[in-house]
């Protein structure tokens, strides 16, 4: 008797848990100066460190949608269009288990005054140059996925 491995590799295979995000990098100008809308983390992994508006992707959501609800959420801030800029999937990017995100962004000429909300501890506008500075203590890969950010939106 033969048996077909392959169909059988179908029936047993069981997805690994892989969780899938959505990140808003949002830049604001202000007197010249370009500041970049970040959060502080309200739970781990990172509590107390700064982020990008950002967080799960609902089963029956498109990952756009839930990055305009996320960043509702999270700072009282909504847009009308989000540009994207790319998927972030390292294997360890996030401690909790394999995280996938994907992330946009958009460049407002003023800044709107955020409210911080769900998760966040605070929300607020810090100036770009002070939210990557060495020693700025940012959670997950954000540091990667704002200068990616940082080349589109200039």
């Amino acid at each position: 008797m033969t048996t077909d491995t392959a169909a059988t590799d179908v029936e047993t295979w069981q997805d690994p848990e892989t969780a899938i995000t959505a990140d808003v990098v949002l830049f604001g100008e202000r007197d010249g100066e370009l500041y970049l809308l970040m959060v502080t983390r309200r739970w781990e992994p990172f509590t107390g460190h700064r982020a990008l508006p950002g967080g799960m992707v609902e089963p029956d959501e498109e990952t756009t949608t839930a990055a305009h609800r996320e960043l509702w959420e999270e700072t009282g801030i909504s847009l009308g269009s989000l540009a994207y800029v790319g998927v972030y999937a390292a294997p360890h990017r996030d401690p909790r288990g394999r995280y996938v995100s994907f992330a946009y962004t958009a460049r407002l000429a003023h800044l709107p005054e955020p409210t911080a909300g769900d998760d966040a501890a605070t929300a607020e506008w810090v100036l770009l140059d002070e939210a990557l500075s060495t020693g700025s203590k940012l959670a997950f890969d954000h540091r990667q996925i704002i200068g990616d950010a940082l080349r589109l939106a200039l």
